[in-house]
């Protein structure tokens, strides 16, 4: 009986103990979410720590063109709209689409469109540079692997007065009819708007006002703040951190790599970071090369 008592108050020890783990194992499970949590928010608050340019805060205007590559590069261009309008949506920022132009054959020949919400600029700024892809062309019956290029460029919208004075000489105006995408008639009357700065050479459009007056105007603006940042980079003789190194749309420019033949891979070569998820990417998921960057201080 002693030995059946013995074993018995044994049992009742180890389960005692085992409970303990238990609880403990709980209590690891939850500290360590709880650190998890705190890792993330930190670095959250680091992100935003590292967005204080002086514009950073600020809304921007996204310019996409197509590079080197003909329809190939026109399709890229339109994938890359997609992909900034899918991460735009998971960050709740809101898009108004300035001007767009449906490409000759197939994707669009470019397009501006505006961000809205906190820190868009600082957070779409390191984006500015050229696009590379390579893929297998869906335009190629013979279906080779094509290269294509494709140029982002990203300004931000300034409210307030810029103190830029344009003489109206210095102004080449066109008006045409505007477009939808997908090439749809926005309006019956030639109502958008191209303003080429000949000094500069610097063009901005836009058509998404329902008057040529209200789209000039809008236009005017856009221009404005193109050229303030132009003096700004001028007199801190940082291009590469306003408006980045002009650079041609072509092979050896590239920032950003997405290549989806012979193997998956998009990668930042500023960086070094990358994935072989493509198609998460191109879904929007781009926050891994938005952070590092940042991080980087480029």
């Amino acid at each position: 009986m002693e030995s059946i008592e013995s074993l018995q108050d044994e049992i009742k020890s180890t389960i005692e103990v085992l409970e303990l783990l238990d609880e403990n194992d709980e209590m690891l499970e939850e500290i360590e979410s709880s650190l998890s949590d705190i890792s993330n928010r930190v670095e959250k608050l680091n992100l935003l720590i590292m967005l204080n340019g002086p514009y950073d805060k600020n809304n921007c205007i996204v310019d996409i063109h197509p590079g080197a590559g003909g329809t190939e590069s026109c399709d890229w261009a339109s994938m890359l709209y997609r992909m900034y309008l899918r991460w735009c949506e998971k960050k709740n920022y809101k898009v108004e689409v300035l001007d767009y132009q449906d490409g000759e054959e197939a994707g669009i020949k470019s397009v501006s469109f505006l961000v809205k919400g906190p820190n868009a600029y600082g957070y779409l700024k390191n984006e500015k540079g050229v696009h590379r892809l390579v893929r297998l062309s869906p335009f190629d019956s013979n279906n080779r692997r094509h290269t294509s290029f494709a140029s982002i460029e990203v300004t931000p919208e300034i409210d307030q007065d810029t103190n830029i004075e344009i003489d109206e000489k210095d102004l080449k105006i066109d008006v045409y009819r505007s477009t939808g995408a997908g090439g749809q008639g926005v309006n019956t009357t030639d109502s958008a708007v191209r303003i080429t700065h000949l000094p500069s050479k610097i063009v901005v459009t836009c058509q998404n006002e329902r008057s040529q007056i209200q789209n000039k105007e809008q236009a005017l603006k856009i221009l404005k703040n193109k050229l303030l940042m132009q003096k700004t980079e001028e007199n801190e003789q940082e291009l590469n951190k306003i408006k980045g190194d002009q650079m041609n749309i072509d092979f050896g420019s590239q920032i950003r790599s997405y290549v989806m033949h012979p193997y998956s891979m998009v990668k930042d070569h500023r960086t070094g970071v990358e994935t072989s998820n493509v198609s998460k990417v191109m879904d929007g998921d781009i926050d891994m090369f938005i952070e590092s960057n940042l991080k980087k201080g480029l």
